[in-house]
C-alpha cells in the first residue's frame, strides 16, 4: 500500500492510501471511526471510469503518526499529501460523515485542486446536540477501553442504520454485524471524534466554486436536515439529492450510494 509523509500540527504522519483504476480522478473520504476500505463498494463500481484513491486518514487503517491531539486541518493536509504523492493535480472529491466536512473544507481552501465536491452526511458546525451526542460517544469509546465492554459495536447501529435495516435484519444477523463492527474498531476513533468537536465550515461555504452536492440520509439521527439545510444555504449553487437510509449510507445501501454518487460525477466527467 502506497503512503505519503507529511508534517501535521502534532508531528509527523505516513498516509497510507490505496489506488485503483483509470481516468478522471476520484479522492473518497471516509468519517469517523473507518477507514479507506469503508468504500469498498464504490471503488469497484466506479475504477472502470475513475482512478479512485481512498485514504486512511489519521487515526484509522494503516496510516501511521504520532498519536496525539489531531485538527481538521491536519486531515485536509493528509488527503492533499495523498493527492499530491498519487501525482493527482486536480480530483474529483467525496467524504461520508467527517470526511464530508474534510472534503468541504479541502474545496474551499484549495479551489483550483478540485473539480467538483460531494459531502454526505456531512455537516455545517457541531451545535449543541451534536456537541452533546460526540461527547456522549467520547465517553462511551473510553468506557469501553477501560472495562474491554462491547458497549460501542452495539450503539453505532442504533446511531447510524434506519428503518431499512431495522424491517430487514433479525438476531442472528445484527449480533453479526456487531461483532464485525467490534473486528473493525479502529483505534484512533476518539481523536477523530474529538476533531469533529472543533467543526465550523460556516465562515467559509460560501467560497467553494467546484459544483457541489449536498447527499443527505432520510433518517440521519446524526447529522439531521438542519445541518443540511446549512450547507445548501452556503454552498452557492450546490445540488441536493437524499438517500432512504440512516446516517451510515455506506453500509446500509452501498448500491444506492453509489448510484447517486456515479450520477452526479457524470455530469461533471462526461462519464
Amino acid at each position: 500500500m502506497p503512503s505519503a509523509e507529511i508534517r501535521i500540527s502534532g508531528g509527523d504522519a505516513d498516509v497510507a492510501y490505496t489506488i485503483n483504476g483509470s481516468g478522471p480522478a476520484l479522492l473518497l473520504v471516509h468519517g469517523t471511526g473507518t477507514r479507506g476500505d469503508a468504500w469498498a463498494q464504490q471503488v469497484e463500481d466506479l475504477k472502470g471510469q475513475f482512478t479512485v484513491v481512498t485514504p486512511d486518514l489519521s487515526g484509522s487503517g494503516r496510516t501511521v503518526d504520532h498519536g496525539g491531539p489531531l485538527t481538521l486541518g491536519d486531515l485536509v493536509a493528509e488527503v492533499l499529501a495523498v493527492a499530491d504523492h498519487a501525482g493527482l493535480d486536480t480530483f474529483h472529491l467525496a467524504g461520508h460523515s467527517l470526511g464530508g466536512v474534510v472534503a468541504l473544507l479541502l474545496a474551499a481552501e484549495h479551489p483550483e485542486r478540485v473539480r467538483s465536491v460531494v459531502s454526505h452526511a456531512g455537516w455545517a458546525y457541531t451545535d449543541e446536540r451534536m456537541t452533546a451526542d460526540f461527547r456522549y460517544c467520547l465517553d462511551l469509546l473510553r468506557t469501553d477501553a477501560e472495562l474491554g465492554t462491547s458497549l460501542v459495536p452495539q450503539m453505532f447501529p442504533l446511531a447510524t442504520l434506519g428503518p431499512r435495516y431495522w424491517a430487514a435484519t433479525d438476531e442472528t444477523s445484527h449480533q453479526k454485524l456487531v461483532q464485525q463492527i467490534a473486528e473493525s474498531a479502529q483505534p484512533g476513533t476518539t481523536r477523530q471524534f474529538e476533531v469533529g468537536l472543533t467543526v465550523d465550515l460556516r465562515p467559509l461555504l460560501g467560497r467553494i466554486a467546484a459544483p457541489a452536492l449536498v447527499f443527505a440520509s432520510t433518517h440521519d439521527r446524526v447529522c439531521g436536515a438542519d445541518q443540511q439545510q446549512l450547507l445548501r444555504d452556503g454552498i452557492p449553487g450546490s445540488s441536493y439529492a437524499e438517500i432512504d437510509t440512516g446516517h451510515n449510507a455506506l453500509a446500509e445501501d452501498p448500491q444506492g450510494f453509489t448510484a447517486v454518487l456515479g450520477s452526479f460525477l457524470s455530469q461533471h466527467t462526461g462519464a
